[in-house]
């Protein structure tokens, strides 16, 4: 490796990481700006879809008119088209960026996801093909991002902070998800085609924004380490922790990462086997999100108030369960590193269940009553705060921690697939358990809800590890070593540098270097 020797670190006691400095943590914080452009798009549908005038270009329906069947399927396949695509673009995603690397995926996703935009912004009813069309391929595009942001996120952030920058993606999300909302709420009474296009046409700037800001960020360090590009990962890491490349912290933390990848490579079958309570636990995280039925609430919440009869303004409600959603979520920043993933999981969930019930019982009780009707909205409101401030971001940190270097980009982009597949599902049927002519379970879709929480609490207390404090390298000897009821006891006592072999100078023994290099040349 041209430019210097890899110091390595004898042991965890000497092992130190760069001070993170504000140009530095604005670098890492600047690609959660992809939550934005998620969480827009996963928000804008919800109240385009209750417009009248959307209503009546699509369907020839006047607004008051009785929902029938038609309104329904619209509904359905508008809204989960959309995460048909954002499925097979995750899955896709992972070898895509093993191939040409994190930045340019998302760099990538964002320029499909415009051309789904534009498809969709030149749409005009009552033909739904366009409008699906466009949802499609930008789901595509939303598939490739959403997969590989938390990836890179993860990567490049500094492990004392990695779980609050990460967290600062699902925080982007719910501010996507507001200004969808204050969009929708602009435009709603607009008579002309404005007031769908303009929510829709929106979207492009969010893609422009990220996609043109990736281009002036580094590439992760540990995708070029994968590749066999030493002298390209120290160039990163250098200019991720502002350190010149030839310092002990650029060189001891690039040790400990190419020491890591070199031991995953050697033990790979062994690897691949130990993986797979990762892949079957942490993959199901964003998924057992997805069944705490906060979608439904965001996706399909303007309709499901309008539903209720006793609220003059649907979208005004719609409006504040998203200012609870935003407001909520930065006190994840502090928490997830304070008391850690594993407990802000567990204890989300029980808020969460306990809330759902409460809304089911009310709203099956006493349904006509307005003064229960009220009731429900605040403990909706006091469940949205308890998944903002649990599961929203507890999630996404850690399904981009848990996998070894040589999986890790099929693992979180399996991890997201399977988000974005029940995501699929939930808004497949949820029209069909709601609405007035088919299920019309009112309230009681709560109870569904309520169950599913429940099995997330069982989930979280035996399957979710504590990653709390370490390095992506450290989570991997940790869960060798430990089982997720243990894991916040865990403590590190060696590194993978030690352990491959240190020169008597301090550095990475030549060999391994030489062998990271040429097995990435071949990758």
């Amino acid at each position: 490796m041209p430019g210097g020797a890899i110091i390595a670190a004898a042991d965890e006691s000497e092992r130190v990481e760069a001070p993170t400095t504000w140009r530095a943590y604005l670098m890492c914080v600047f690609a959660s700006f992809g939550g934005i452009y998620f969480g827009y798009d996963s928000g804008y549908i919800n109240g385009v879809m209750g417009m009248n005038v959307f209503i009546t270009q699509y369907t020839g329906m006047q607004p008051l008119d009785p929902t029938p069947c038609r309104l329904k399927r619209m509904k359905s396949l508008i809204t989960s088209i959309l995460s048909a695509g954002t499925f097979f673009g995750a899955i896709i995603a992972g070898d895509v960026a093993d191939w040409v690397g994190r930045r340019f995926t998302v760099i990538a996703g964002c320029i499909v996801f415009i051309i789904g935009v534009i498809l969709q912004t030149a749409s005009a009813g009552p033909d739904l093909g366009l409008i699906v069309a466009g949802r499609l391929i930008a789901g595509f595009g939303v598939g490739f991002v959403s997969a590989i942001i938390i990836l890179y996120m993860s990567e490049i952030s500094p492990r004392k902070v990695r779980g609050a920058i990460v967290s600062g993606y699902q925080f982007c999300i719910t501010i996507g998800l507001l200004l969808a909302s204050c969009v929708d709420y602009a435009t709603q009474n607009r008579t002309d085609t404005g007031s769908y296009r303009i929510p829709i046409a929106i979207q492009m700037l969010w893609a422009l924004i990220l996609g043109t800001g990736l281009l002036f960020l580094p590439e992760s360090p540990r995708y070029f380490v994968k590749r066999g590009k030493l002298d390209a990962a120290a160039d990163s890491l250098s200019r991720l922790r502002e350190q010149p490349r030839d310092s002990a912290y650029v060189q001891q933390e690039l040790a400990e990462i190419v020491a890591n990848h070199e031991y995953e490579l050697k033990i790979l079958p062994k690897a691949v086997m130990s993986a797979l309570g990762p892949i079957v636990s942490k993959e199901v995280s964003p998924t057992r999100a997805q069944w705490t039925g906060v979608n439904f609430i965001f996706y399909f919440g303007t309709t499901f108030f309008k539903d209720l009869h006793t609220i003059s303004n649907p979208f005004l409600i719609s409006l504040v369960t998203t200012l609870v959603n935003v407001c909520s979520t930065p006190i994840s920043f502090y928490t997830i590193e304070k008391f850690g993933r594993r407990t802000l999981l567990i204890w989300g969930a029980l808020g969460m269940l306990i809330c759902e019930f409460l809304v089911a019982i009310i709203g099956t009780a006493d349904a006509g009553n307005k003064t229960a009707i009220k009731a429900e909205i605040a403990f909706i409101c006091i469940y949205i705060f308890f998944f903002a401030s649990t599961w929203g971001p507890g999630a996404w940190v850690v399904i981009g921690e848990v996998f070894p270097l040589p999986i890790r980009s099929r693992g979180v982009a399996l991890s997201t697939a399977s988000n974005w597949l029940w995501n699929c599902i939930i808004t497949v049927i949820t029209p069909y358990m709601v609405g007035t002519d088919k299920g019309n379970l009112g309230a009681k879709v709560f109870f569904v809800w309520g169950a599913l929480c429940t099995a997330c609490f069982v989930y979280a207390y035996f399957l979710v590890p504590e990653t709390k404090g370490l390095s992506l390298e450290q989570v991997d000897r940790m869960l060798e070593e430990t089982t997720p009821r243990t894991s916040a006891k865990w403590r590190a006592t060696t590194t993978f540098a030690g352990q491959m072999g240190v020169t008597k100078e301090g550095t990475l023994a030549p060999e391994i270097v030489e062998d990271v290099e040429r097995k990435g040349s071949i990758v």
